[in-house]
């Protein structure tokens, strides 16, 4: 527990993370990035202060059917919480306390003059400080689609970078705190037990769950003998991104779902001339028009209650499960995501990944 008292800090470079309304949502998502601020200022073109960025705001953005070429002018909060330049220490904590924010620009005659936040900020739950969120990995597939990649290997044991894709994961999800796993498979699943073992090599904890028979993408989850008694979650084996597994716990837990699903904005122009009709009469015509939707990314947060609708040792595969849910009146979300994605599906994005490595 930080003992320190709380106090408000001033954040030295502000002017770093102010962008012009007329900037885009990728520019946002870099600026994000790169400051650590989890805030981006929004001013117009003389400088007036309008609103702020956070990375909730792309999420919703990004449900709505933008993308990154989108203009922030479209996702911006025009209504933030803001101090006036002649605030005291005192009201500062108030406000960032009772507004549960983590920051607060501070602005003069509506010219940004600074921005605070709290010394040891309690404001924002970080959720994921409990280490006992295990962490599921569906590795049971036979790759058909990778062959001949996987005719003598298992899918997840692939390479890329040197390493196998089920490691890259791990990693990734080790250095966001999560540090006990299970793997479950199937298809020459005792290669990948040889190959990771306990888990005592990458310093983790690895279990295993055997699928004498393909169970779907969540099917094996009815096999579990020690209910997780925390959310969870639940990734494909060949699933490589950069998804900040804190952030999707996170929203889980502060959007009280059940069950959490990550999207990805995909988008496919059609290759044709599009003639719209209403009956024989033409209406309207859209050249090549882009097709917008949201796919499943194959990341998942559910809650232990998610597990009673599986039924032991049966196929089912995720979106059947949300299915479930949805028809026994459970919260099911989708947490859009924009970052780096992709899903080793095929042996060219195999092929493709290893060469962008």
């Amino acid at each position: 527990m930080n003992n320190n008292p709380i106090r408000i800090c001033y954040i030295k470079n502000f002017k770093k993370i102010i962008l012009s309304i007329n900037s885009k949502i990728e520019e946002a998502i870099k600026n994000l990035d790169e400051s650590k601020q989890k805030i981006v200022l929004i001013c117009d073109d003389k400088n007036n202060f309008l609103g702020t960025i956070t990375d909730g705001d792309i999420r919703r953005g990004l449900l709505k059917g933008k993308n990154l070429e989108s203009s922030i002018s479209e996702i911006y909060n025009k209504t933030p919480y803001y101090l006036e330049d002649n605030f005291t220490d005192v009201e500062a904590l108030e406000k960032l306390i009772n507004y549960k924010v983590q920051h607060l620009p501070i602005i003069n005659d509506k010219e940004i003059v600074g921005l605070i936040t709290i010394n040891n900020l309690n404001t924002n739950i970080e959720l994921t400080e409990n280490k006992d969120n295990l962490m599921i990995i569906m590795a049971g597939g036979k790759g058909v689609r990778m062959k001949p990649h996987t005719e003598n290997c298992p899918k997840p044991l692939l390479e890329i970078s040197g390493k196998p894709m089920l490691q890259h994961i791990i990693e990734k999800a080790k250095d966001y705190g999560f540090s006990n796993f299970i793997i479950t498979t199937h298809y020459l699943g005792h290669m990948i037990e040889e190959y990771f073992g306990n888990g005592e090599k990458l310093g983790v904890k690895i279990e295993y769950l055997k699928e004498d028979k393909p169970l779907g993408t969540v099917g094996a989850l009815s096999l579990l003998k020690n209910k997780p008694i925390v959310p969870f979650l639940v990734t494909n084996g060949d699933v490589i991104s950069d998804i900040n597994y804190n952030e999707i716990l996170n929203y889980h837990l502060m959007n009280k779902s059940d069950a959490t699903m990550a999207v990805r904005l995909y988008e496919w122009q059609q290759p044709f001339g599009v003639v719209n009709t209403d009956g024989v009469d033409i209406i309207s015509f859209e050249e090549k028009p882009i097709i917008q939707s949201q796919i499943n990314a194959g990341v998942y947060v559910l809650n232990p209650n998610c597990l009673e609708y599986l039924e032991l040792n049966q196929e089912c595969d995720m979106p059947t499960l949300f299915k479930k849910l949805m028809q026994n009146n459970s919260k099911v979300i989708a947490f859009p995501i924009y970052e780096k994605w992709n899903d080793i599906g095929r042996p060219i994005d195999l092929k493709f990944i290893n060469q962008e490595k």
